[in-house]
């Protein structure tokens, strides 16, 4: 199937890692423990987020939601979204086209 857009990608992943960011233990994706994440300089956390939304947006293609940490991610193809969730709650929404 694959995510349809029309955007720019590094503009989608960019949105999406910061996106990813706001989830409750994000860094769980990365198998690390709090402490570990708090280490890292803040240029090392966007890096990491960035990858992750790199396989995120990838994954998406052939899974309806990805679980992350305290959310999920979804795409939905009939609006050209991706949706970022915590919880219960949008946190954001990344236009695709």
């Amino acid at each position: 199937m694959g995510v349809k857009f029309n955007r720019e990608y590094r503009d989608i992943v960019r949105d999406l890692g910061s996106a990813l960011g706001q989830i409750d233990n994000c860094y769980d994706a990365f198998e690390m423990e709090r402490a570990d994440w708090d280490e890292l300089e803040r240029e090392e956390q966007i890096e990491f987020l960035r990858t992750l939304a790199d396989d995120i947006f990838y994954g998406l293609g052939t899974e309806p939601y990805i679980e992350v940490g305290e959310g999920k991610v979804q795409y939905d193809p009939s609006n050209h979204l991706i949706r970022v969730w915590t919880d219960s709650q949008i946190v954001h929404l990344i236009k695709l086209i």
